[in-house]
């Protein structure tokens, strides 16, 4: 009976302990951490936009879509993530809608970014980057070759993969963790290959966190990029960040963010001498994703050559923050220092309801702003369809 008694009393003090620790975790956690995002109900969301646009679905029912490319021929390439392929959807009656959707690709594991260079299809996967080809012209890939597949897994494993103007193919590989020193200098880099081969591997820019997108400017052939800033340093630091992609430079993490903020566990002074400092400061936990440069003739004047930026939206925020696509003016080839709101209301007013998060960034040959939304499955079009400019 005492030994029951005693067991008893052991397995309610252990319980009490577990309780104990739960509520104050919860009570140090919930300060700083939101679930709205992974709580997001996927619906058709209501969203704002400036005086002129209009938005509509382009396409819905997608297992987790993430970035998005027109090919050569005018339809749009979708890395469907949660379906392991690459979709293509076609608006072939032009009313902004897609009619037609079939596979160009399937068991393609975890698919997050995808290029079209030189008659070919280059898919960016956890471990590295698959090539498509399309041989016989019937609209699905019948030649696959793994290029690149022994990057690491762990942590950041969305590889996002672009081509340069000289025909280089470079590749973001994010970090594998919020804040450490990594054992892998392939990790918080952005690698750069002399060819489409995937020859000559070489370090281009290092000190990212997790850069997530990427895009070449149109007129300059620079290589700009979003970043990811670390975690758990409170609701407004360190900021989310613009990037101009230099060879050789480092941007700092883990031991300097945005080119000027010590981090509280690796930094050290003068750890922010020499790093390279963005090109615009957003937002800390915005979770800046895909990006692209208008290029398009139909939206008015004041938005063109603009640079547009997909917010995925916060969870290390007490209040939630992001939820939308932003841009970042420019004036010929040089931008702006502030990002401005462009398309808002993933995030609901009541800052508790999220009905979607903004990933992939396209231009399409009719001069709308394709957007996907890897929560709710959509595509949406934005174009313009007239008002004041």
């Amino acid at each position: 009976m005492m030994q029951r008694k005693s067991r008893f009393l052991g397995v309610a003090a252990f319980a009490t302990v577990l309780l104990v620790g739960g509520v104050l975790a919860y009570r140090a956690i919930s300060s700083r951490v939101n679930l709205v995002g992974i709580l997001a109900r996927g619906e058709l969301a209501q969203i704002k936009l400036p005086d002129g646009f209009g938005i509509g679905i382009f396409a819905e029912g997608l297992d987790r879509p993430r970035f998005i490319r027109f090919g050569p021929e005018g339809k749009l390439y979708v890395a469907e993530r949660g379906a392991d392929r690459i979709v293509v959807l076609e608006d072939k009656d032009g009313d902004g809608r897609s009619d037609a959707q079939f596979v160009f690709a399937d068991n393609v594991p975890n698919p997050h970014s995808l290029v079209f260079h030189e008659g070919a299809w280059y898919v960016g996967v956890p471990s590295g980057v698959i090539r498509l080809t399309d041989r016989d012209g019937d609209g699905q890939a019948d030649e696959r070759v793994a290029l690149i597949d022994d990057f690491p897994t762990s942590g950041h494993n969305t590889r996002t993969v672009e081509f340069l103007d000289d025909g280089r193919m470079v590749i973001s590989v994010g970090s594998s963790c919020n804040a450490c020193e990594e054992q892998d200098a392939r990790r918080a880099a952005v690698l750069i290959y002399d060819n489409a081969a995937a020859e000559g591997e070489k370090l281009l820019a290092t000190g990212l966190r997790n850069a997530v997108g990427l895009t070449v400017h149109p007129g300059t052939g620079e290589l700009w990029a979003t970043n990811n800033g670390r975690d758990l340093m409170g609701d407004d630091f360190p900021p989310d960040t613009i990037l101009l992609v230099r060879e050789g430079a480092d941007y700092g993490w883990p031991s300097c963010h945005s080119g000027q903020i010590l981090d509280p566990d690796y930094g050290y002074e003068g750890a922010c001498d020499n790093v390279e400092k963005p090109i615009a400061d957003m937002q800390a936990h915005s979770a800046p994703l895909g990006l692209v440069f208008y290029e398009g003739d139909t939206f008015p004047e004041p938005y063109r050559d603009d640079l547009f930026i997909a917010f995925h939206g916060s969870w290390n925020r007490s209040v939630p923050t992001g939820y939308k696509v932003v841009r970042l003016p420019f004036e010929g080839s040089e931008p702006g220092s502030e990002v401005v709101d462009f398309a808002t209301g993933w995030l609901e007013e009541d800052l508790e309801t999220v009905t979607g998060r903004p990933v992939g960034l396209a231009v399409g040959p009719d001069g709308a702003l394709y957007v996907s939304d890897d929560s709710g499955g959509f595509i949406y079009r934005i174009a313009y369809v007239g008002g004041d400019d």
